[in-house]
């Protein structure tokens, strides 16, 4: 068994990470977006950041439950976003703009209504 109030604080701050990432990058409709001005690349760093954020509090929700909520929500490939969260880390200048415009657009949404489910099911 898991500490409630732990996962809960992890929960809670793994949605402000989405919140922040979806309204940071709500007028960004494709790659060039990100790649034409300065501007953009200030919001691929942005994004980028919280995108390695995430990925921490992933990590770090995976541990505060000893290991047994994630599993229960298969639909969501969670060590996808702690890899991503290395890649980003540790291999900053192979980051791909459209991988995370890709992740932006499809993935995110679908992690949010998972962290919504657990945050209701909790």
């Amino acid at each position: 068994m898991y500490d409630k109030e732990l996962v809960s604080s992890s929960l809670t701050q793994i949605q402000t990470l989405l919140d922040t990432i979806t309204e940071r990058s709500a007028k960004v409709n494709d790659i060039d977006d990100f790649l034409t001005s300065p501007s953009g690349m200030l919001l691929l760093d942005a994004v980028c950041m919280n995108l390695i954020a995430l990925g921490e509090a992933v990590k770090n929700l995976e541990k505060v439950s000893n290991g047994e909520l994630l599993p229960k929500y298969n639909q969501i490939y969670w060590g996808g976003i702690m890899r991503m969260r290395d890649k980003i880390a540790h291999h900053y200048f192979e980051v791909d703009a459209e991988v995370v415009l890709l992740t932006i657009k499809e993935d995110i949404p679908q992690v949010k209504a998972a962290i919504e489910q657990m945050i209701n099911e909790l």
